[in-house]
């Protein structure tokens, strides 16, 4: 499947907007990719492991946080998992 790194984290992966791994879940891949670029970890989850508020999945076209299965869910190959980090902003 092919992980979409959003452009303020392409400076923890060399400047790679992508990135194809083999995974069955969604927590897989996501281990994958940080195993890869362990210095993406601390920017997507917390120091016990949880995921960061602020960082959102989305599986094709569905955002994780709603999946039955969440992180648990099963992946295909075909698959796209992006990294959608929250903007905070507003009228001032």
């Amino acid at each position: 499947m092919t992980i979409v790194i959003p452009t303020p984290l392409r400076v923890f992966t060399g400047g790679k907007d992508s990135l194809d791994v083999a995974a069955g879940t969604i927590a897989g891949a996501l281990e994958e990719l940080t195993t890869v670029y362990p210095d993406l970890r601390k920017h997507l989850f917390r120091a016990e492991g949880k995921m960061r508020a602020f960082v959102n999945i989305y599986l094709n076209d569905e955002d994780m946080r709603y999946l039955p299965e969440k992180e648990a869910t099963a992946v295909k190959a075909s698959d796209t998992l992006s990294i959608i980090p929250s903007i905070a902003g507003g009228v001032a």
